[in-house]
């Protein structure tokens, strides 16, 4: 088995993973309500989408 003929620095390590991180969720306003929602889902609030009532809320 391969075995590393140094050991990889601290810098090293922290650069190969700057890219390898959490992003934040997309979130957009309901057209018809306002209510905080992900792109492309039905409303919960008030059961649109896409301009459509596509779920009855009661």
């Amino acid at each position: 088995m391969a075995v590393p003929f140094r050991k990889t620095s601290k810098q090293a390590k922290r650069k190969r993973r700057t890219h390898f991180k959490l992003a934040g969720a997309t979130l957009i306003s309901c057209k018809n309500c306002g209510a905080t929602i992900k792109p492309h889902r039905v409303c919960r609030e008030c059961g649109y989408y896409k301009n459509k009532e596509v779920v009855r809320v009661d």
